[in-house]
């Protein structure tokens, strides 16, 4: 079921508020049972086979997790429940997600596996890398293992984070399974922040995508013009910002109008002046998580030699484009990354540059690293970066001019935005607060929500891109 659908806005979600508010106000305990029911029925509906999927995992890690709190108490050591933890979650990642590209590759190297058919359960990343979480964070004393299966359950499959995050560390809402306060003030946040995040989706990404689309449908670079190859890639850049922290607003606002706080998972990626910031800015809860569970185990950057800071950098960068998908494409995004890091910290790239210097190669890096990512393979990829050097099929297309007639003002809306205007202008509208202000804010609120539902009910393009993962 997605946010920006009809089923979504009209009836899941109304529908969830009533029982929730009216029905079960002042009973936590069975506020927080519906609230589980409601997670599952939201992943069931286009996923009806693959909430077993996860009521496995909320099982197996709730087990985990006591496993965990009984080896602490009892001194017995906490070893081996992290470790077959760390194996079960990832083992059904690898089974999902990476068994048939990795029976691909040992056939092309001469094996003979029969390939079986595997859907990918939606949002399968995020929801592993939570759970397992949940049994680290305990381990390390950042939570208490929770005797309740229900609760585990809760925060592993709670509907608006459940199928493309942001990723939230257990330790983030332990306390507020239980001891969360529900307020008018959040509940209004909350929605200002789910309309948002439904402006972006659906009147900016959406859109966006049309152009992404068309020119990666085409990709090689004897069929890709020049001037559509940056079109294509700029509307791309756009559009997964977009879509993603579009995303992530709305789980964000959702999760307030339920008395939960999640933290940021975006912070304005593309004003950064290095590979090092935007990827502060970046999916912060994904980033944050290597952080913590990968690279401060390894040691960081507080380790005896450079050689051992590069390979902790080069092994979670790695991870970071696998962890994306099955899909050369992927490792290849990630490793780009960990060569520009490197030549960040070793090679003091950008250092000394005049400031918009360093903004415009650190956005330049990014688009062609989105290149990489979106496209079909690394060949399709070296296509389309071909085609924007000037080695495509000729430099204009009357193919250009249309799809930027046509949108030209999307993609205007999507530069201005995508640096911090809006909280500019909520900080000068804050120190001329008034009656006429706030009701502005409103009807602007209004506006959106009612623009952006008349494209889905139109029945408008509507993907999401991280569903993906």
């Amino acid at each position: 079921m997605l946010f920006s659908s009809s089923v979504f806005l009209f009836l899941f979600l109304p529908g969830v508020l009533i029982v929730y508010y009216l029905l079960l106000r002042r009973w936590r305990q069975a506020q927080n049972i519906f609230l589980l029911l409601a997670s599952l029925v939201f992943y069931a509906w286009g996923e009806p086979w693959f909430v077993l999927v996860m009521m496995l995992s909320i099982a197996a890690n709730y087990g985990f997790g006591l496993w965990v709190a009984r080896g602490q108490s009892a001194g017995t050591g906490t070893k081996v429940p992290v470790l077959l933890a760390a194996v079960f979650n990832l083992g059904i990642l690898f089974v999902f997600k990476y068994l048939t590209f990795t029976l691909g590759i040992l056939n092309r190297l001469g094996g003979a596996f029969v390939i079986p058919g595997i859907e990918l359960p939606i949002g399968i990343s995020f929801f592993t890398f939570q759970a397992l979480s949940y049994v680290l964070d305990v381990q390390r004393g950042r939570g208490q293992a929770q005797r309740s299966p229900l609760k585990v359950g809760l925060y592993i499959s709670f509907f608006p984070q459940l199928i493309a995050g942001p990723i939230v560390k257990y330790e983030t809402v332990a306390d507020q399974i239980d001891h969360r306060k529900e307020t008018w003030d959040d509940f209004a946040a909350g929605c200002t922040r789910f309309i948002v995040g439904l402006g972006k989706k659906v009147l900016l990404a959406n859109q966006l995508a049309l152009v992404a689309d068309r020119a990666f449908l085409l990709e090689g670079a004897d069929r890709l013009t020049t001037s559509f190859a940056w079109l294509g890639s700029l509307c791309y850049t756009l559009q997964i910002y977009y879509d993603f922290s579009g995303y992530s607003d709305m789980a964000i606002g959702l999760g307030k109008m339920f008395g939960f706080h999640f933290l940021e998972n975006f912070n304005y990626p593309y004003i950064s002046r290095s590979v090092t910031e935007f990827w502060r800015r970046w999916h912060i809860s994904l980033s944050t998580w290597f952080r913590d569970y990968v690279y401060f185990p390894l040691g960081g950057s507080r380790v005896s030699s450079k050689a051992k800071h590069i390979r902790n950098l080069f092994v979670v960068w790695l991870l970071t484009g696998i962890w994306h998908g099955a899909n050369w494409t992927f490792i290849v995004w990630g490793l780009f990354y960990f060569v520009l890091l490197v030549l960040e910290k070793y090679g003091h790239l950008g250092r000394g540059w005049p400031a918009a210097c360093q903004w415009l190669f650190t956005f330049l890096m990014v688009n062609f690293a989105w290149v990489i990512f979106r496209a079909d393979g690394p060949g399709e990829a070296a296509g389309f970066l071909s085609a924007m050097f000037g080695r495509g099929a000729g430099l204009w297309s009357a193919e250009t001019g249309l799809f930027f007639r046509e949108n030209w003002t999307v993609l205007l809306a999507g530069a201005v935005f995508a640096a911090p205007v809006a909280p500019a202008l909520a900080q000068r509208a804050g120190r001329l607060r008034s009656v006429a202000l706030d009701l502005g804010y409103a009807l602007l609120a209004a506006a959106i929500f009612l623009v952006s539902a008349s494209f889905i009910i139109k029945g408008t393009y509507n993907p999401f891109i991280y569903f993906n993962f």
